[in-house]
């Protein structure tokens, strides 16, 4: 069972690299694609805002196939129509082709956020101790390899196509090699019955029990989850500004370079990845409440440099202190909806990811709106706020009886289901 645990944890890490690689392929090459296209300023928000709207609607739809499907063959198969998708972006030519392949991305993106996550709390619980950041590292390394290829092609002057279907060649059948080994979880702590052999059960709850947190077999209690909502919403608020708003801001207000410009985005990603890779011993060590605080605090003191930073360099030490706060809220805000609703994770994860979307939805317009009608270091004092709210709910993040950190580890007694392999 450890072997089965094992090439499940490096299949789903494996996944979330491959999605790091193409969302990043994606979100980097959009001048490129407006210009294939043809799209007008005026209607490229509206592509643009279609993406995370129809990723919650996949999400949503998850929640709910799931409780037919494993999740693992939800994320078997959505991962290639995401490829598939990119594929198409970068190869029609007209504008409902554009249209059409953007739809099935959004739509595929939000069923392979939802069922990856779901894959990787139930695999935390499994183990017993937290490495739900490791699955985040892994899609922020296939970030920076997907910008990166998204850098070398716009270089070189190389078209879309050519550009996605070497990535899309390796990574689709890589994918659907991979899915073998992932390991779908039993859905909440064992139970006796579990041990005994107990199957996950029909309607996608895991365990029949009514046990803390409000989960069981009644489901997910909204109003326990909205804290770990906002705090979704709060830290994609603050990605979304890095993401969109970091070039723009070196260079005009703080007075960089255009080479100097394309830094911030490069520096957050790679402290990302830094903080990832060793938050979990961080969890492990400290706890989760206390990472989360520290995270929220790092993040917001980031965004107080950028703020008030007199010129690029320090404002790259902003960019470079939000890396390293932003990176443990996600992660943390995934596992912390598992063990509230140890029965109903599933659920309460793609609930959960919805408010990704939204986050996205509502940072670089906010940020922008604010920079034009005040000042764009004004604005950036908003996400700050917002971020600091994380600290009124971090208790949210505390261990129910799963204790992943803390010295409170649980024994590896639990049942961890069938693997997709059968084993």
């Amino acid at each position: 069972m450890t072997d089965v645990l094992r090439r499940g944890r490096v299949s789903l890490a494996f996944g979330f690299f491959a999605q790091g690689v193409a969302f990043a392929l994606l979100v980097t090459r959009i001048p490129a694609v407006q210009d294939r296209y043809g799209v007008s300023d005026a209607l490229l928000p509206v592509f643009l805002a279609a993406v995370p709207i129809l990723a919650g609607v996949g999400s949503v739809t998850t929640e709910h196939l799931v409780k037919r499907v494993r999740p693992s063959r939800v994320l078997r198969w959505s991962q290639p129509v995401v490829l598939l998708a990119l594929l198409g972006v970068g190869s029609g030519d007209r504008m409902a082709g554009l249209g059409a392949a953007l739809a099935a991305f959004g739509l595929a993106v939000g069923a392979l956020d939802a069922s990856m996550n779901m894959l990787g709390v139930s695999l935390q619980r499994a183990y017993g101790r937290s490495i739900m950041l490791s699955f985040h590292a892994a899609y922020s390394l296939g970030g920076i390899v997907g910008a990166s290829l998204a850098w070398a092609g716009a270089h070189w002057h190389v078209a879309l196509w050519v550009s996605y279907l070497p990535v899309v060649a390796v990574l689709l059948p890589a994918v659907l090699a991979g899915s073998r080994w992932y390991v779908d979880g039993g859905g909440g702590p064992a139970e006796p019955e579990d041990r005994a052999g107990g199957s996950r059960s029909g309607d996608g709850s895991g365990s029949s029990d009514g046990s803390s947190g409000g989960s069981g077999r009644g489901g997910v209690v909204f109003r326990l989850l909205l804290p770990l909502c906002l705090v979704m919403t709060f830290a994609y608020i603050g990605d979304s500004t890095v993401s969109n708003w970091s070039a723009k801001y070196l260079r005009d207000v703080l007075g960089g370079s255009e080479q100097m410009a394309t830094v911030p985005y490069n520096v957050y990603m790679v402290t990302t990845l830094l903080g990832r890779s060793l938050g979990d011993f961080g969890v492990r060590r400290l706890g989760a409440v206390t990472v989360v605080r520290l995270g929220a605090l790092v993040a917001a003191g980031g965004f107080a440099v950028v703020a008030v930073a007199p010129g690029p360099w320090v404002g790259m030490l902003g960019f470079t202190l939000l890396g390293l706060g932003l990176c443990v809220l996600v992660p943390q805000t995934f596992a912390a909806a598992g063990r509230l609703f140890p029965g109903a994770s599933d659920a309460a994860v793609a609930r959960l990811n919805v408010f990704n979307y939204v986050g996205f939805l509502v940072g670089s317009p906010l940020v922008g709106a604010l920079g034009d009608a005040w000042s764009y270091r004004g604005a950036m004092l908003v996400p700050m706020v917002l971020v600091l709210v994380t600290l009124v709910y971090a208790r949210s993040f505390a261990p129910q009886r799963d204790r992943y950190g803390g010295g409170h580890e649980r024994p590896r007694t639990a049942d961890v289901g069938r693997g997709s392999n059968g084993l």
